[in-house]
């Protein structure tokens, strides 16, 4: 077998790609993220295809978009697509492939080509498995304890962890994979993928880390000038707003420290597995990603969560390290070409001197093969967008009114300004709504009527309570019941 690299994947879930030091924020603390970005190379315009949990990892575990492995929405009972994974790719040729954290498959125990995986899957035991997360729980006298917080899974409000620091998922995970790595075969590389639970909400992060964040003034949101009327936004647009709006500056300030808290507390987390790696002597022979499945808008815009294609929501962090001295990943570059969670497979197959099956959609990061436009899509129905950027403009479209969004992405990096329609612009919409059109499939092929974008009719949205808070866990001691409707346990993601 020829001597091959290890390779580290670590994700996040949630985490905007604005959200990081070097990136210039003004308030989060991200110094291990810091410093691997000066070791290797940071892509400023990494996207996710359709950013929302599901299809978002079926990405990235594929190489495929979301045409390709079947899932622009949030399907939880969906079986992965017959095409070779990232785990089983690197494990056909002679690695050992272990997994810990959240993988988000079905059925949950489903290895997907991993040799083996320490789940933990954010208490979704309703679904057909008892993760090894709460098996510890148990195991550690904290049983069914691991939203005993009383946060949600998906809305914003916030306190310090209630468990001790060792109980946090974030901790055990990290744990887990120092443990991992430090058994692994010394005979055949590794290929290692970390998936973090975080900052996705519940937002309890460690009591020390919201202390660090206590005399930090985060930016506040920022609101386009198109944004300013919920009643004329599109319906997609409106229910986040109903569902999530409200907020004041004062508690948008403390959610934003709540979850640059949990950011900062994956950051010093991380610097354990490059340790671990450093004494096990296999740093410099290590191939090292880190990323996330969408970020999270945050207020920005007046809107919340992810299923949008705001830079916010969708532009991740992307920063990628070659074994030491590979020139095809200079240390200290920043790579402004557009990428995808698609691109994460060739990239990291191709650095291991691994052949990329032919099935894979996406194109390795490094060296000169650079996409003229990306394309991503999220969701079905009223609340349906689409997207297609290019290095200048970004073009976001609602089907549900036919609404055209048009943002000059250099110019106006905050998408304050709504260009479309406008007279100096139409060359670029022209150009943008037609690789939209060229992009369209399916259920899709109904918003196009004689080579133009026509959409579906407008529809205001109703605003009304949700008595399930948004996928509201509880107690998991006696464990809950099997959740049988095949519908997601709460809100997506």
């Amino acid at each position: 077998m020829p001597n091959r690299p290890n390779v580290l994947l670590v994700t996040t879930d949630h985490w905007p790609a604005s959200l990081l030091g070097i990136a210039g924020h003004p308030a989060i603390q991200t110094p291990t993220l810091d410093e691997l970005s000066r070791a290797g190379v940071r892509f400023t315009n990494a996207y996710s295809e359709c950013p929302v949990c599901i299809p978002a990892r079926r990405t990235l575990m594929t190489g495929t978009t979301p045409r390709t492995h079947g899932d622009r929405v949030f399907k939880v009972t969906e079986p992965m697509p017959a095409v070779p994974t990232l785990a089983q790719t690197f494990r056909d040729a002679g690695y050992q492939a272990y997994a810990v954290g959240k993988l988000h498959v079905h059925p949950q125990r489903n290895r997907i080509g991993f040799d083996d995986v320490i789940l933990s899957e954010e208490g979704r035991s309703t679904l057909g498995a008892t993760d090894d997360y709460e098996i510890w729980l148990g195991e550690n006298g904290t049983v069914g304890q691991q939203f005993g917080h009383g946060m949600s899974n998906n809305l914003y409000t916030h306190r310090a962890w209630h468990l001790s620091e060792d109980a946090h998922v974030t901790n055990w995970a990290t744990r887990e994979m120092c443990r991992t790595i430090r058994r692994r075969d010394p005979t055949r590389p590794g290929f290692w993928y970390l998936s973090y639970a975080h900052p996705h909400p519940p937002l309890a992060p460690l009591q020390y880390y919201l202390d660090l964040y206590r005399e930090i003034d985060p930016p506040a949101p920022i609101t386009g000038r198109w944004a300013a009327d919920t009643d004329a936004l599109p319906y997609a647009l409106q229910a986040i707003r109903h569902s999530r709006g409200g907020n004041t500056p004062e508690m948008v300030a403390s959610i934003r420290r709540a979850f640059y808290a949990l950011c900062t507390q994956i950051d010093h987390q991380l610097r354990l597995v490059i340790g671990t790696l450093r004494e096990e002597n296999v740093l410099n022979d290590t191939i090292i990603c880190f990323t996330s499945d969408h970020g999270d808008m945050l207020g920005t815009h007046d809107l919340w969560a992810k299923r949008l294609f705001y830079e916010d929501s969708a532009n991740v962090p992307m920063i990628l390290l070659g074994t030491e001295g590979d020139p095809r990943v200079p240390a200290g570059t920043v790579d402004d070409r557009l990428v995808g969670w698609q691109d994460v497979m060739p990239t990291l197959l191709d650095l291991a001197g691994i052949p990329i099956p032919d099935s894979v959609d996406g194109r390795p990061m490094h060296g000169p093969n650079h996409r003229e436009a990306l394309y991503g899509e999220c969701g079905e129905g009223d609340t349906a967008s689409r997207m297609v950027r290019e290095s200048r403009y970004k073009l976001i479209y609602y089907p549900t009114g036919n609404v055209v969004q048009l943002f000059d992405t250099v110019n106006d990096p905050n998408e304050t300004q709504n260009l479309s329609g406008g007279p100096e612009y139409l060359e670029a919409e022209r150009r943008l709504r037609q690789r939209l059109i060229d992009e369209m499939y399916g259920s899709d092929l109904a918003f196009v009527e004689n080579g133009e974008l026509t959409g579906r009719p407008a529809k205001d949205h109703v605003p009304r309570g949700d008595r399930g808070l948004a996928g509201q866990r509880g107690i998991h001691w006696p464990p809950p019941p099997p959740d049988t409707s095949g519908q997601p346990v709460g809100a997506p993601g």
